[in-house]
């Protein structure tokens, strides 16, 4: 008791109004958080600029593959089987990327899955700058027995002015750009197709894909991976990424509504064209050119464009997650058809997930000359 006291005594001596050294912890409690508030805030946008910045190594790859490419004759420069390029009754698969390697290894663990790899069909299609280079890479190393075509998006010439998408506010260029658009004209771009499935360019293909063409789309235009379920990584709400204030979006959809996941889509392109989905984009989009509707990016005007035409597969099919939640089960990635590298920490970029990166460095071939001299390894 005695000790208590004497240590009562001096901690009123030394601090004899105790007000003011509430005010000054508060004041430095606010400081500590404001401090920290910053650094996240720095931190996010570090991450964030990583995401969108191209490593040196895969333009040096870049630049490499196109100087071959121009070194051949121009019957060297063309790719083999464009017999099938058309052939409705093949399995066709479309990747819209400028990422050589990235392409690479979705084409290359998606044939190494395959039951039937010689009904393959790779449609990718690429910007004018990068489409010598992503040729020159497939006629140097062919997908064994599939069919790889290669197209710029600039012999689209159908397409809308960039000038409308730009209006849209983003400060990363990826969810503005016409590349990243391109999903919403499959119809146009493949017009004697009756179905195609869409991959990413930051998945990995793990199962044979075949049965996820023999799907029954009952009337519906997107096969899709439904993100609606509460508590998990992936969840999203209609009114994250869209404005439900706006009278007409209010009016049109249900908030409630489930949502669901681009990466790996299974479209209907016979009943994309009956319904004109893509008419109904363009009014979207240039109603939301005007008036604030939707967040930048494809998701949101996708959410909108296929809303009450989107069927739910399994989630088996597509796994989320793996470019920004590494809480990912191991047994959903082992289930797995395909993985998806979605988020900004991509299995290409020093700030990937190591936990996740071996499933896609299988697929790259690190031992090409090219990929070595340019300093990309394993």
């Amino acid at each position: 008791m005695k000790a208590m006291s004497a240590t009562l005594s001096k901690a009123s001596r030394l601090f004899p109004d105790c007000s003011a050294m509430v005010k000054k912890l508060r004041a430095m409690t606010y400081n500590a958080e404001e401090q920290l508030r910053t650094q996240k805030n720095q931190a996010s946008f570090l991450e964030n600029l990583a995401g969108r910045t191209t490593p040196k190594g895969l333009h040096c790859l870049s630049m490499r593959l196109t100087t071959e490419y121009f070194a051949l004759q121009s019957e060297e420069q063309k790719l083999p089987n464009q017999h099938k390029f058309q052939n409705p009754d093949l399995h066709h698969f479309a990747v819209f990327s400028d990422n050589v390697l990235a392409c690479s290894a979705v084409v290359n663990s998606t044939v190494s899955t395959a039951r039937a790899p010689e009904k393959i069909v790779f449609h990718i299609v690429t910007d004018s700058l990068n489409q010598p280079a992503m040729t020159m890479w497939f006629l140097s190393n062919p997908p064994g027995k599939a069919t790889i075509q290669i197209q710029s998006i600039d012999m689209f010439d159908w397409l809308p002015n960039k000038d409308t998408l730009q209006k849209q506010e983003s400060l990363d260029p990826r969810y503005t750009s016409q590349l990243n658009h391109l999903r919403f004209y499959l119809p146009d771009i493949f017009p004697s197709l009756n179905k195609i499935v869409l991959l990413d360019h930051d998945v990995v293909v793990k199962r044979d894909l075949s049965g996820l063409l023999r799907i029954n789309m009952k009337g519906k235009v997107n096969g899709a991976v439904e993100t609606c379920l509460e508590g998990e990584p992936s969840f999203r709400r209609m009114d994250m990424l869209i404005n439900f204030t706006d009278p007409m979006v209010a009016t049109k959809f249900d908030v409630k509504s489930c949502t669901w996941a681009f990466g790996m889509n299974l479209f209907d392109l016979q009943e994309w064209r009956k319904r004109n989905l893509t008419g109904l984009y363009h009014k979207y989009l240039e109603l939301g050119s005007n008036r604030p509707l939707m967040k930048a990016g494809t998701l949101p005007i996708g959410w909108m464009t296929f809303y009450k035409h989107t069927r739910a597969i399994d989630r088996r099919w597509h796994a989320l997650g793996l470019g920004y939640d590494s809480g990912v089960k191991l047994n959903e990635i082992e289930q797995a058809a395909v993985i998806h590298y979605d988020g900004v920490m991509k299995p290409w970029l020093e700030i990937g997930l190591q936990k996740f990166k071996p499933y896609w460095k299988k697929h790259v071939r690190y031992e090409h000359p090219f990929v070595q001299q340019c300093n990309i390894h394993d």
